[in-house]
């Protein structure tokens, strides 16, 4: 058999809350979990959002929590929505061209933010950071909970140059500390900061995780495709590993383009729902305010995506380190295949190349897994956007595709409807909630939607409009679609931990893999211990700053090896 790919560790955050111990999942999935469940996201959340000792059996202060994460109308932002500063143009009396400054409403109302009240840079002790790279190193930090193994430990047990990070955002920091502040402030009056050029870059979260979080010397980088970014880089991720060049891969995104000058970037597209939209979709009057928890109907009518801000990693080892360690196996990643659309008549338009991406993972996972599993037990994470033309043609995809596969009923979800759109990390939003439905048995339904639109193709699909409880034992496969402008098309399949440890209780003996279980047992209980304490508000951000620092000093340099400070094993040259 050859090397898995398996997801060892995961955390992050969203507009769901924290990932780690599946909390985000458990958000959009509450009124299916039972009552101790409920309250321990519930108490999660409120510590995310600094509602200190929330007493969860006063319905206010459940219903305050509720309303304050999720889709919903813009409340969690350093600058007021309805007044949005704005240099409007004028000509004085004798004809010179001005400007006065004024205020104006966004057209765009309503976002995926995360949880009301939580602040990212309050998390630590950051330093003119910008926002999504903050939410980078709270993911980060919250993935090394999860882990259940100290990172110290973990990496002295691979080789420095065997590790990587694969991580960055598709659109880069633009707000004020990023470049953002940088383009602005000569019009502004303000003085460009030494840090705004280098802190804006898109690789960035990356460089932030190996500096401040991991102190990784070994290969790092970022690759950009738009709004299959996640996809991208899993795929350079689990290549890495399958042919043995690394054995651990630290794979995300962190993406925060809430700002109002992107807002109405991709409004000036028509490519979100406005206020306006969603009064229209659901037939009220001006004066009454629209529903803005169901700003986002993937599959129903629609009219444009909700931006989103999220950050999300996931620890990707070799199988043989992962056994041999006794880590969580939280499941596998079978492939990714990456496509383009040929050639185009509008940069932003669909077109041929995720029938080719969809078409592979498909026929790599009936290989690898089964047509059975393929046929019966697999289901879609849907790209679904909450665009009409991705409605129509999204679903064309996968209606064509599950008939040419012999597929009946294939369950469709899609999460941006709870999460909205967070461009370079949706893609890793879809594959964490994967991991949710394999631990819960719970496929999270698009709730946000009352009917599957007349024009949305619908032959061989079932489009859940409701949670959906399955068997993880029978759901060996999950298949997470990506479409992005200017025909970035990324699909990968995922494989549950149960299949994974069925395909690997094959592969090592039965004195092997009954150590393995042995060890894992203390790895898993470390990490409920982290998810715990992070839920009691116990748990800092891990922020290394100005500690550990190294120069040519900390080698040791032959002509055939190189020795680091601080690592146990050398790098081979």
């Amino acid at each position: 058999m050859r090397k898995l790919a398996v997801i060892t560790g995961f955390g992050g955050i969203s507009a769901a809350g924290r990932s780690s111990g599946h909390q985000a999942f458990r958000r959009l999935v509450l009124d299916k979990l039972s009552a101790a469940e409920q309250n321990g996201t519930l108490a999660s959340l409120a510590q995310l959002m600094g509602i200190e000792g929330a007493d969860l059996n006063n319905e206010a202060i459940k219903q305050q929590i509720l309303d304050g994460t999720l889709v919903r109308e813009w409340d969690n932002m350093p600058w007021d929505a309805r007044a949005v500063p704005f240099h409007e143009p004028f000509k004085d009396a004798d004809g010179n061209k001005c400007w006065r400054e004024t205020t104006k409403p966004l057209t765009v109302q309503s976002a995926g933010q995360t949880p009301k009240g939580f602040d990212p840079l309050a998390q630590y002790s950051s330093r003119h950071h910008p926002r999504g790279l903050a939410l980078a190193v709270y993911a980060a930090s919250d993935m090394l909970g999860q882990l259940g193994m100290d990172w110290d430990v973990l990496r002295n047990h691979v080789h420095p140059d065997q590790i990587a990070v694969y991580a960055g955002s598709a659109m880069g920091q633009l707000d004020g500390e990023g470049h953002g502040g940088m383009i602005q402030a000569r019009m502004l009056g303000k003085r460009t900061s030494s840090k705004q050029c280098a802190m804006g870059l898109s690789e960035m979260p990356a460089d932030f995780i190996n500096a401040y979080v991991l102190g990784n010397v070994g290969t790092t980088g970022s690759m950009v495709g738009a709004c299959a970014t996640f996809l991208y880089n899993l795929k350079v991720a689990i290549d890495d590993i399958q042919s043995s060049r690394r054995r651990m891969v630290i794979v995300g995104n962190a993406e925060s383009p809430l700002t109002p000058e992107i807002v109405e970037g991709y409004n000036a597209m028509t490519a979100l729902v406005t206020e306006k939209n969603l009064r229209d979709l659901d037939g009220i009057s001006e004066d009454q305010k629209p529903d803005f928890r169901r700003a986002s109907r993937p599959f129903s009518y629609n009219a444009g995506f909700t931006l989103a801000e999220s950050a999300q990693f996931f620890v990707l080892t070799d199988d043989e380190l992962a056994t041999e360690l006794g880590l969580t196996i939280h499941g596998a990643i079978g492939d990714v295949f990456v496509n383009a659309d040929g050639y185009k008549k509008s940069i932003s338009n669909p077109g041929v190349g995720n029938y080719l991406t969809m078409g592979k993972a498909m026929g790599e996972a009936r290989r690898l897994i089964g047509e059975h599993a393929l046929q019966t037990g697999s289901f879609v994470q849907a790209h679904g956007s909450s665009t009409p033309a991705n409605r129509t043609t999204e679903s064309h995809i996968l209606s064509e595709l599950a008939g040419a596969f012999g597929i009946k009923n294939w369950p469709i979800t899609a999460v941006k409807a709870h999460l909205g759109h967070s461009l370079a990390a949706a893609s890793a939003d879809q594959l964490m909630m994967t991991l949710g439905t394999w631990a819960h048995g719970i496929i999270p339904g698009i709730t946000t939607a009352s009917e599957v639109a007349d024009d949305v193709f619908g032959d061989n699909l079932n489009i859940l409009l409701n949670h959906y409880e399955v068997d993880a034992n029978s759901l060996p496969l999950a298949f997470i679609n990506a479409k992005g402008f200017g025909g970035n098309n990324a699909s990968g399949f995922v494989i549950s931990p149960q299949q994974t440890h069925k395909l690997l209780a094959s592969k090592y003996s039965a004195d092997e893999w009954k150590n393995y279980l042995s060890r894992n047992e203390e790895i898993r209980a470390a990490a409920e211990a982290f998810d715990a304490k992070a839920t009691a508000g116990e748990n800092e951000v891990r922020y290394v700053f100005g500690q550990g620092v190294m120069d040519a000093e900390d080698l040791d340099i032959t002509d055939t090896r190189i020795r680091v400070k601080g690592w146990e094993h050398e790098v081979k040259l």
